[in-house]
């Protein structure tokens, strides 16, 4: 996994969302609620296997001071993410 660089871009807060975005896209989001369960998390196709969605979830973790739950994934590309993010758990 290549690291990426997220201060060179915008971190967005709002009503339990975080979004990283840049002049051009945005490059990922996470939602989620006051008891730190996670509902939605995109990474921009470009910008995946660098660490975002770990950061996304770091983000969530401070903010809601409790430890993340995960929602049962919609997707097979969620599915591989969650595999991956065990230690959320």
């Amino acid at each position: 996994m290549n690291i990426l660089d997220v201060s060179n871009f915008e971190i967005k807060e709002t009503d339990g969302v975080f979004t990283f975005k840049n002049k051009n896209t945005t490059i990922g989001f996470v939602r989620f609620n006051e008891i730190g369960e996670v509902e939605y998390i995109f990474v921009n196709p470009i910008f995946r296997k660098k660490g975002l969605a770990t950061k996304l979830l770091e983000l969530v973790k401070e903010k809601t001071g409790k430890a993340i739950i995960l929602q049962e994934p919609i997707s097979p590309l969620g599915l591989k993410l969650l595999k991956s993010l065990n230690r959320w758990k």
